[in-house]
């Protein structure tokens, strides 16, 4: 990255952050994209109300994000599907899926030996935890006007 000549170097851990939390969200248009909304004005759907448009479906993960509960991963799932919709010009998602995503794996092993004579002793342990984050689905929708003032 440059700004006037001058070279500037992000630290590879925020670099990493960054890349993460770049690639946590995916869209595929589907139909008419509008004019950017506020992800405030998007309502969560659990089955489309008619009049609607269907929009983009979406994808996302809490990856990145420093939500530790299972509720905490959730909403940061549904907030980024949200702020998906609302840049597409969609008012609206409809949930299609939200699981937990296996990260990987952290894991740590000690192990010892000793020699004494002709005899030989050894003894290990180890423990691993799987890292997960969740992730989601969804269809941006647009619920068309008529359909919004009659309610």
């Amino acid at each position: 990255m440059t700004l006037r000549g001058k070279s500037l170097r992000l630290p590879a851990g925020l670099a990493i952050i960054a890349t993460l939390a770049a690639c946590t969200t995916s869209h595929v248009i589907v139909g008419r994209v509008r004019a950017p909304i506020s992800a405030d004005q998007v309502k969560i759907y659990l089955r489309p109300p008619a009049p609607y448009e269907e929009v983009a479906l979406l994808e996302s993960s809490s990856r990145g994000s420093f939500a530790v509960s299972a509720q905490a991963r959730t909403d940061k799932v549904v907030d980024r599907l949200k702020k998906e919709a609302a840049s597409l010009g969609a008012n609206g998602i409809v949930l299609r899926e939200i699981a937990d995503q296996s990260e990987g794996s952290v894991g740590s092993e000690f192990a010892s030996a000793t020699v004494s004579g002709r005899t030989t002793n050894a003894v290990g342990t180890g423990i691993s935890a799987t890292l997960f984050s969740k992730g989601g689905s969804a269809i941006a929708i647009y619920v068309l006007a008529e359909d919004v003032s009659s309610r």
